[in-house]
C-alpha cells in the first residue's frame, strides 16, 4: 500500500473543510478562502492511489509562531499509524519555516490529548465551545462597525491578545462575506473588537478580544442581535473566568471543546482579555 504526503491544492483544502464539517467542527462558510490566503504552504494531504485520505495544516505566522490544525484521517484509514506519520511530517516541515525555538500551538480534541503529549505537546488550558440562540438586545452606541481606518488599532489589539502579528489573516477575516466585524470605541480608543460569521450551522463569534467583561458584554449583545433566532457559538478559554461568566449570563451551554496545547514555550497571553478564540483551526 503506497502513501504519499504532498502539499494540498486550494480545492483540496475544501476537502479538509468538508471533513471538518462531518467531524462536527461546524466551519464558517468562507473560512477556507481566508485560511488559504494566510499561508497556502500550510496545507498538506496524505494520498493513496491518487485519492486524499488524510489532511493536516501547519500555519506559520511570520516565522514567529506556528499553529497546527485540520488533522483528519478518513475513518476507514484510521488506526494504521498514518496519522502519526502525517503529523510528524507536518511538524518537521513547519519547523523549517519557523525561527529556532518558536512554539507550535494546537486546539486538539480532548480524546487525542494523550497522543499529542507523546509528540511533545504540553497542555495549557481548555477552550470550550458554548452554544446559545441569538436574540435581539439593546447595546451601547459605542459598538460600531469596523472601518478600514481602524485597522492599525485593531491590529495592535489583536497582536496583544493573539500574541503574534497576523495582519494578512486579519485583513481577510475582517472582510469575509456573510460576517460582521464590530468594535467598541470610547473616544478615539478602540477597547475591543470581534467578528461574527455565518457557519454551516448558525453563527460563530471569534475573535472576541476586549479590555474586560463590560466591553465584551456589549459586543456580545450586538452579535446576538445580528444572529437573532439562529444558533450562536462562542469558543471561550476556560481560564478566563469572566468569559465563563459571560457565557453563563446568556445561558450558553457547552457543546464541544478542545485542549490548547503547545510544542515549545507557551506564549504569555492576557487571557483576561480573550473572551472568544478566533478559530480552532488557525488559533
Amino acid at each position: 500500500m503506497s502513501y504519499k504526503i504532498r502539499p494540498a491544492t486550494r480545492k483540496e483544502l475544501d476537502i479538509a473543510v468538508e471533513w471538518a464539517a462531518k467531524e462536527g467542527w461546524n466551519p464558517g462558510l468562507h473560512d477556507a478562502d481566508v485560511f488559504w490566503e494566510t499561508d497556502p504552504k500550510a496545507f498538506l494531504v496524505l494520498e493513496k492511489d491518487g485519492k486524499v485520505v488524510g489532511t493536516v495544516s501547519g500555519v506559520s505566522y511570520n516565522s514567529a509562531f506556528g499553529f497546527a490544525g485540520f488533522f483528519i484521517i478518513k475513518p476507514e484509514f484510521r488506526n494504521r499509524r498514518l496519522g502519526a506519520t502525517l503529523a510528524n511530517h507536518m511538524l518537521k516541515t513547519l519547523a523549517t519555516r519557523l525561527k529556532k525555538g518558536a512554539a507550535i500551538g494546537i486546539d486538539g480534541v480532548f480524546n487525542m490529548q494523550p497522543t499529542y503529549v507523546k509528540w511533545g505537546f504540553k497542555f495549557s488550558h481548555r477552550n470550550l465551545r458554548m452554544e446559545g440562540v441569538g436574540a435581539k438586545m439593546n447595546y451601547s452606541e459605542k459598538v460600531q462597525r469596523i472601518k478600514s481606518e481602524d485597522f492599525v488599532q485593531i491590529s495592535v489589539l489583536d497582536k496583544q491578545c493573539f500574541g503574534f502579528g497576523r495582519d494578512g489573516f486579519l485583513k481577510g477575516w475582517l472582510a469575509m462575506p456573510d460576517s460582521l466585524a464590530l468594535k467598541f470605541q470610547s473616544g478615539s480608543e478602540i477597547l475591543g473588537f470581534g467578528v461574527i460569521r455565518k457557519c454551516r450551522k448558525g453563527f460563530k463569534i471569534g475573535p472576541l478580544f476586549t479590555d474586560g467583561l463590560a466591553t465584551a458584554d456589549e459586543l456580545f449583545k450586538a452579535f446576538s442581535t445580528h444572529a437573532q433566532g439562529q444558533p450562536i457559538y462562542l469558543d471561550i478559554p476556560e481560564i478566563n473566568k469572566d468569559a465563563v461568566k459571560l457565557a453563563t449570563n446568556y445561558k450558553l451551554k457547552e457543546c464541544f471543546g478542545c485542549a490548547r496545547m503547545y510544542l515549545g514555550p507557551a506564549p504569555k497571553l492576557p487571557y483576561e482579555r480573550i473572551f472568544g478564540v478566533t478559530t480552532f483551526e488557525l488559533g
